[in-house]
């Protein structure tokens, strides 16, 4: 069986980084060499710690608090540190419908700012409404991987 092999000019796409609004809001910005937004994070739980650099792509979660619908649909979040936008949900796949105002979601995407309000384009978006322990252990997550990374 032939295994697939990366050409030279593949790019290497490091996998969202679970993150809190608050970090977002607290990081340093920069273009990288693509002319994307990145961004380096302070580590969550780590005072000392080597901070997350490079950061462009974001796992998030958080509770709808405002939809706006129009060509490009804008959904306004909160997480427990604070607000962040996502833009672009209109275009992606969501499996059970997830734009209700105080449904909890999980939202992928790709930085647009990071200052004064985090915004990102959607990638990927998923209801986590049914279960109470998406919600209720989402800083222990965040916590856990970036001391893990």
């Amino acid at each position: 069986m032939d295994v697939p092999t990366k050409s030279p000019g593949d790019k290497k796409r490091s996998p969202p980084i679970k993150v809190l609004s608050s970090q977002l809001r607290e990081s340093k910005v920069h273009t990288g060499p693509n002319g994307k937004i990145e961004c380096t994070i302070k580590r969550l739980g780590q005072q000392n710690a080597c901070p997350l650099r490079d950061v462009s792509v974001v796992w998030m979660q958080g509770t709808v608090l405002e939809v706006k619908s129009d060509r490009n649909t804008t959904v306004t979040l909160i997480d427990e540190t604070g607000t962040f936008v996502v833009t672009g949900t209109n275009s992606i796949p969501k499996g059970k419908p997830c734009l209700l105002s105080g449904k909890y979601v999980m939202v992928m995407g790709i930085l647009q700012s990071c200052t004064p309000e985090p915004v990102l384009r959607a990638v990927k978006m998923a209801d986590l409404s049914d279960n109470p322990l998406h919600r209720n252990l989402w800083k222990f997550e965040v916590e856990d991987l970036q001391q893990t990374l």
